[in-house]
């Protein structure tokens, strides 16, 4: 019988109960004892909820208490060395210092938390393995056989979900050079004893299936890498035959493509497709499936929000059916459903229309289960449900809430030189200079400053109308005035207004767009315990009016500093929302660059004379293959010149990207024309610049030195060395010191002494450069 899977759930509760938690432990309100409590009641609740919609493979080992990776690192005994790990258990507090560093004087620790960066192409972030040339592993935790029994404890008998060892290693970086060892994967042969200790344990707790994930399968995959997956396969197969396991391999977010026939050949007993990123593979992959090999079918989408087009869905399962018969068939989302939002039925005050378009991930194992039902019953058993999908689609398809015509006519009449700005920036950064009159190495932050509670509470006044809106402005006028004043105090060069009237850097301006709507539960991990309620583009974009200029411009009367405008881009727009799926992304992502094309120009007007158009997620939009690269950074980089190129010359245009590996594409980020560029680099110790050993950034940079995802305080020391670092692959006069990130989610009483410490450092720079 055709049976149905989930891949994993979210983690994070539907009233955001492991945010709470998890922040109620960092600030020491709860101990662990309650924070574990927690995470066992939302593993209850997401394990009955999915067998109660049907599913009959069930995943567990999903649930993080911050990052699946960290997971990873934690089971197999990957721990830096600098957090003085004794080689046997990753407890909690060892768990969060690494994805979290830790300062405490007191107890005379200062360490710095491990590097961070996208997984795959999604916001969500992971956090990146650290290997040594003397790396050792060891069965370090027990979480994976712990959440089964925990299960089993249940009556569910659940599919423990494993990161496979190919993809753990390969998506870590070697922290030293020291010995022979050059290649992550000839780490493979000390790890793969933990591996298989662990399937062990697991055969011997009751398991039947275990999922494990192979996302690398979807990369570009060398001959080295394709034979380590043979050679970790073959270890696996055994182990598992020893204890009479079965083995799920699953890849998501592509198709095999060149990776099918070692896919297809690693001898797993079952195989996960996505069949949303991947439809065009269904054919070669049936073609060479072998014999007794289980078929999981990706066919409803697990990264975004819209109704399953069942009808099509369907087309693809029964041409499986026919090839291999329906008891080789098992129906299944296309990825985990960490990515989208927990449950629509929550969503009260969307419009009602559009909320019959949507889908999130409780109703989307109703929709799996469903599928099932018509592939092994006949569609006559789900001939309700499937008539109603059909008339939500031709709903959508027909709705006057989708299409505007003069949206359409402006992108179609676009010329070849609309995104070119009036003179190359060798003539701009001229008289750039002449008007802000800044000094070498100039300070500034990346836009956010912190959101205290009190920000946070007035906000939820005024959405409440608890307060009126002029009430509501006079706090906003004196919170960004002090912001100024702490700035001018410190002495930073470029000043930002702190942007406390914003709740998210994406939503804030898809609420004052059309074709934007938004949940009030909506909420998905980005990573830890931040949390985001991506907006959801279901129709044409435009701006109605200007979106920022009355706040930049109260900031620019209080100060004779320059004040920096700040705005999100276009392409970050795109990737941050859950996009339409009825046109190609590139115009929707031209819809929104002429928007915010249009509020850059009224910047300028209202006297703003710098503008950052923030893109920290123009990486994770680069497709997984690189054959697909150029087409993408074509448009994409085209989107973000057309935001910019409106302006005079004496505009200095700034963008910010974070926590991503750019150095592939650096010549990419060259083409934007920004004037300056703030990127992350804190964490990694400047390595991204190592991109500019064989390219010569032609604009100017600022490589952040505080890392703004960690509680710590870095010394002016710290950041002064890294300056230095900077300076060993960039002329002094490109540049600019600044954090790595917003500072939104930080505390003022960890922000005041690290700004301090940071204009303090590009002082001490300025003072060594005077001296040469």
């Amino acid at each position: 019988m055709t049976t149905s899977a989930n891949l994993g759930f979210p983690r994070i509760g539907a009233n955001r109960e492991l945010k709470r938690a998890l922040e109620g432990y960092w600030a020491g309100k709860i101990d662990s004892d309650e924070l574990e409590s927690v995470g066992r009641r939302l593993r209850r609740e997401h394990w009955e909820l999915q067998r109660d919609a049907g599913i009959d493979q069930i995943p567990s080992n999903d649930f993080s208490y911050y990052d699946q990776v960290l997971d990873t690192c934690a089971m197999v005994g990957a721990v830096p060395s600098r957090y003085g790990f004794d080689g046997t258990t990753v407890d909690l507090d060892l768990y969060f210092t690494m994805a979290r560093g830790r300062q405490d004087a007191g107890a005379g620790k200062d360490v710095t938390a491990m590097e961070m960066t996208k997984w795959f192409d999604t916001n969500y972030h992971y956090i990146v393995p650290e290997f040594t040339a003397q790396q050792a592993f060891t069965l370090s935790s027990t979480k994976a056989v712990d959440a089964f029994t925990e299960a089993s404890q249940l009556g569910i008998v659940t599919r423990p979900v494993l990161l496979g060892p190919v993809s753990f290693l390969l998506l870590g970086k070697m922290r030293d050079d020291a010995g022979a060892m050059t290649d992550l994967l000839d780490l493979l042969d000390r790890l793969l004893p933990v591996y298989e200790e662990v399937l062990g344990q697991l055969a011997e707790a009751g398991a039947v299936w275990v999922q494990i994930d192979e996302p690398c399968l979807v990369l570009d995959l060398d001959a080295a890498a394709q034979e380590g997956l043979k050679q970790a396969w073959a270890r696996l197969r055994a182990a598992a035959s020893r204890g009479g396991l079965k083995l799920m391999l699953t890849s998501y977010f592509g198709d095999l493509g060149p990776n099918l026939d070692v896919a297809v050949g690693l001898g797993a007993d079952g195989l996960h497709i996505d069949l949303v990123r991947g439809a065009d593979q269904l054919d070669d992959v049936l073609a060479k499936l072998p014999g007794r090999m289980v078929l999981s079918m990706g066919v409803v989408d697990g990264r975004n929000v819209w109704v399953n087009d069942m009808a099509r869905s369907l087309e693809l399962l029964d041409r499986a059916k026919a090839a291999v018969g329906g008891d080789r068939i098992v129906i299944a989302p296309s990825c985990s459903l960490l990515h989208v939002p927990i449950d629509l039925s929550r969503e009260k005050a969307l419009d009602a229309q559009i909320a019959q378009w949507l889908c999130f991930a409780r109703q989307k194992l109703d929709e799996i289960s469903v599928l099932r039902r018509a592939v092994r019953d006949g569609r006559d058993a789900a001939a309700a449900p499937l008539a109603q999908n059909a008339k939500r689609l031709q709903d959508r398809r027909e709705s006057d809430k989708v299409h505007r015509a003069d949206v359409r006519k402006r992108v179609e009449s676009l010329g070849p030189d609309d995104d070119r700005r009036q003179s190359p920036y060798s003539q701009r950064k001229l008289v750039q200079r002449q008007k802000l009159g800044l000094p070498p190495f100039p300070t500034t932050t990346i836009g956010s400053f912190p959101q205290t509670s009190e920000v946070r509470s007035m906000r939820a006044s005024r959405r409440k109308g608890a307060i009126t809106a002029d009430q509501y402005d006079r706090f906003l006028e004196a919170e960004i005035e002090r912001t100024i004043r702490f700035q001018e105090e410190i002495g930073l060069d470029v000043l930002v207004h702190g942007e406390a009237e914003r709740n998210d850097m994406v939503q804030y301006f898809g609420e004052q767009l059309d074709g934007f709507v938004f949940t009030e539960h909506g909420w998905v991990q980005s990573y830890g315990s931040r949390y985001v309620r991506p907006p959801i583009i279901f129709g044409d974009v435009r701006r109605p009016k200007p979106m920022t200029v009355r706040w930049s411009r109260y900031a620019a009367s209080k100060t004779d500093k320059p004040i920096k405008g700040m705005l999100t881009g276009p392409i970050t727009m795109l990737q941050w929302s859950f996009v339409r799926d009825d046109q190609p992304r590139r115009d929707t992502a031209r819809q929104i660059a002429l928007a915010i094309r249009d509020e850059v120009c009224d910047l300028e007007e209202a006297g703003v004379s710098v503008v950052q158009i923030d893109e920290p997620a123009i990486r994770e939009g680069l497709p997984l293959r690189r054959a697909d690269w150029a087409a993408y950074l074509a448009w994409s980089v085209q989107c973000f010149r057309l935001t910019a190129s409106g302006v005079s010359d004496e505009t200095q245009i700034h963008t910010h990207m974070c926590y991503s590996e750019f150095n592939d594409m650096i010549e990419a980020i060259g083409n934007m024309d920004a004037d300056v560029i703030s990127i992350e680099s804190s964490r990694s110790q400047m390595e991204l610049l190592d991109a500019f050993e064989s390219y010569r950034y032609p604009n100017e940079i600022g490589p952040g030195v505080y890392d703004i995802h960690s509680p710590r305080v870095p010394s002016t020391d710290e950041m002064q060395e890294l300056l230095h670092l900077a300076m060993k692959r960039l002329s002094p006069e490109q540049i600019w010191v600044n954090p790595d990130c917003g500072l939104k989610t930080r505390h003022w009483d960890e922000v005041r002494p690290a700004l301090a410490n940071m204009v303090k450092a590009a002082r001490a720079v300025r003072a060594e450069l005077a001296e040469v």
